[in-house]
């Protein structure tokens, strides 16, 4: 049993409540549960509670045992002094106030069916990949539909978060927050964090004055990736390292925090220097980014706004010092994908929220329109049960996996309850 089950059973009312009567004998009649505490002090606020025929108005403080209240030192604790009403599974104890009052207690074991216990404790005890994984192919198409859009919201806030400490890091520059977004989706997972350690060593007003020439745009990338370090005797690279020591010296640039890039397992199309004249590319042939991806509306604009490749010389390199065959090196539709799902779609949303105007339909749409994302977790819910492969869908899955599953939160999730309910 766990105090996180009893929580569940109050706040739903999961028991029989015609009868209540306190481990004294005293009648119970609830007219308003109170209001689920998720911080330090009693479990429930602001609950009224008839005991013995009298309207009490305080607080519910919610144990396995009685003597856990003891345990817990609330016998000395002011934010206890009142609580109305003690409801525990297991009545060993009475409880008293620090002015010696005893508070009534509910013993909750007696009013709760044994089948919603058994059906907790199955799903609890499971050993499988996730604790509902043999019901989960039961589940109705109505309900899980419902819940993945609601977790799918909840990603974004999470994202929306995350863009909010980058907003107020950068003054409010939500166009410095678009070029550090990008830049580490354009790293991907093995390159991400040392892309926007790349993003975060200088102003983005540097990247605003050399929006003009490429091989400026290329020199301050390289630079601050410390590629531009070695004894490379070829004309771009010379002319790239002359050019950053010109802009190392003008706006007083260092490597401090920036972290080492890798190539190692990669295909060469996602090399850090691909990636890095790509996004230099990006911001070249076009000045005014973030107004164009804040009204986008359909996929074809963005795929439109990154019809974009690499300079000239990349077209035949994946590295400095190493020619190969000469090919067209533009951004794919799966990349853009993935720069819609992780960047585009959370920045108009968290846009949209700061300024405090409607989530429009068009943020969903997008994601409706998109294929899934291809990873193991999605992979493996696909396999329990078939479900719509959209990436609204697959961040939604991603969402369940980590927040829900892994964390055994069964009675935050509206399959958990359905499950235990149903069992």
């Amino acid at each position: 049993m766990q105090e996180d089950f009893l929580h569940y059973i109050w706040k739903h009312k999961s028991f029989d409540t015609s009868l209540l009567k306190t481990t004294k004998g005293e009648s119970i009649a609830i007219a308003n549960l109170g209001q689920h505490n998720h911080n330090a002090g009693p479990d429930f606020f602001n609950a009224q509670i008839s005991i013995a025929n009298q309207l009490w108005a305080g607080n519910v403080e919610i144990h396995i045992k009685s003597s856990d209240w003891y345990v817990h030192n609330h016998e000395v604790d002011r934010a206890y002094d009142n609580v109305i009403l003690h409801v525990v599974w297991e009545h060993d104890t009475q409880i008293f106030r620090k002015d010696n009052s005893e508070i009534p207690t509910l013993e909750l074991k007696h009013y709760v069916d044994k089948s919603l216990v058994n059906n907790y404790q199955k799903l609890m005890q499971s050993k499988s990949w996730i604790n509902c994984e043999t019901s989960f192919s039961e589940l109705d198409d109505f309900l899980l539909y419902n819940w993945l859009e609601r977790l799918y919201i909840e990603r974004l806030e999470r994202k929306s978060e995350e863009i909010q400490y980058l907003l107020n890091s950068s003054h409010n520059n939500w166009e410095a927050v678009l070029f550090k977004m990008l830049t580490k989706n354009f790293g991907l997972k093995v390159n991400g964090e040392s892309f926007l350690s790349l993003a975060h060593s200088f102003k983005f007003s540097i990247v605003r004055k050399l929006q003009k020439d490429i091989l400026d745009l290329e020199a301050l990338f390289f630079g601050q990736a410390k590629l531009l370090n070695d004894d490379v005797q070829e004309a771009y690279y010379l002319n790239l390292q002359k050019r950053y020591q010109f802009l190392k010296q003008k706006f007083k640039l260092t490597h401090q925090g920036v972290l080492p890039l890798q190539f190692f397992r990669l295909r060469p199309s996602n090399f850090p220097t691909v990636r890095l004249s790509q996004l230099a590319m990006l911001y070249y042939v076009n000045t005014s980014l973030f107004s164009e991806i804040i009204t986008a509306k359909t996929k074809e604009d963005v795929y439109n706004l990154f019809n974009i490749e690499t300079s000239e010389f990349w077209k035949s390199h994946y590295t400095f010092s190493k020619k190969s065959k000469t090919s067209k090196k533009a951004l794919s539709k799966s990349f853009i994908d993935l720069l819609i799902i992780n960047t585009i779609i959370p920045l108009q949303f968290s846009y949209a929220k700061v300024q405090g105007k409607p989530i429009e339909d068009h943020v969903f749409d997008f994601m409706k329109q998109m294929n899934a994302e291809k990873n193991s977790i999605v992979s493996k819910f696909l396999d329990l049960k078939p479900i719509e492969k959209t990436a609204l869908t697959s961040q939604a899955l991603l969402q369940l996996k980590q927040n829900y599953c892994d964390k055994n939160k069964c009675l935050q999730c509206a399959i958990g309850n359905r499950l235990i309910v149903k069992y």
